[in-house]
């Protein structure tokens, strides 16, 4: 496939997909896939929740649910770039003894290497809040309320080499009000992500989507 992009087999209720998610925070997405998948048989089911943290609040929700979750902290070396790819071995472990089939990035505030991002390319999923290629980064809200646009939404893509710069799958638009800050914004682009996020992964693990 162009790109190097390996999209996951197509699913089907009887044979779902096995997803990971990776979260940093809340897990507010994480409560609403796994929300979504409790309502009736999907083609995708999750295995495994992990944190960049031991003490990430959202891990509670895989905990609750009966899904092996664990808190991988980045370990401690000296060497900031060392110290990143062991936490990046120490995850590629995990998804694997999981045997994990697609890897939902919710929330996740770690950038990947491109030695993770090419064992997973093509399955290895994020959502954005904003429109890509508008407003890609860290502070997706802050820079559309300093634009001054009248529209702005949610991005579903592929994970690539760059920074939010993947395969686009889908997007939602959000209206941006008068008088709007960054938290009302927030949880109005949070309530659509919520929505678009799931039904997305539908068609990619159905075989719906291709590049």
């Amino acid at each position: 496939m162009s790109g190097g992009y390996v999209l996951p087999r197509s699913a089907t209720p009887e044979n779902p997909l096995r997803l990971a998610v990776m979260i940093s925070g809340g897990g507010s997405g994480l409560a609403s896939l796994l929300n979504y998948q409790l309502a009736e048989r999907r083609c995708h089911h999750t295995v495994l929740v992990l944190a960049d943290s031991a003490d990430a609040g959202g891990l509670e929700h895989g905990r609750s649910n009966g899904i092996r979750t664990i808190g991988i902290p980045l370990p401690n070396k000296a060497v900031k770039s060392n110290q990143r790819l062991a936490h990046e071995r120490l995850v590629h472990e995990e998804l694997l003894s999981s045997d994990v089939e697609l890897v939902v990035l919710s929330g996740y505030m770690r950038i990947l290497t491109p030695w993770f991002v090419g064992l997973w390319k093509g399955r290895l999923v994020n959502i954005h809040p904003s429109l890509l290629p508008d407003f890609p980064g860290a502070h997706a809200h802050r820079d559309v309320l300093a634009a001054g646009t009248d529209v702005t939404g949610c991005t579903v893509h592929l994970v690539d080499e760059g920074v939010d710069s993947g395969p686009i799958l889908a997007q939602s638009q959000v209206e941006v009000k008068a008088d709007d800050v960054e938290s009302t914004l927030q949880e109005r682009v949070k309530k659509v992500e919520q929505t678009l996020y799931p039904k997305t992964i539908d068609l990619l693990c159905s075989g719906e989507i291709s590049l």
